[in-house]
């Protein structure tokens, strides 16, 4: 699955005291929605989408692992 991203996002995510917050500008809310859609559409078993702060997040962000289940 080949993940587009929209030009000049920005997505955080942190966890504390039980709560996760998904932060996002437009464009980072946009590629989102975009990588929800290929997941969805993906018939791969296993497919999931696995985000860091090495890989697309804003440095200090907790992992974010989307995971498709059948």
């Amino acid at each position: 699955m080949e993940l587009e991203w929209d030009d000049g996002f920005e997505i955080r995510v942190t966890a504390e005291h039980g709560e996760v917050v998904l932060s996002a500008n437009r464009a980072g809310l946009l590629s989102l929605a975009n990588h929800l859609t290929a997941l969805a559409r993906d018939n791969t078993p296993g497919a999931h989408i696995h985000l860091d702060e090495h890989n697309s997040l804003e440095d200090g962000s907790t992992d974010l692992i989307i995971q498709r289940i059948d």
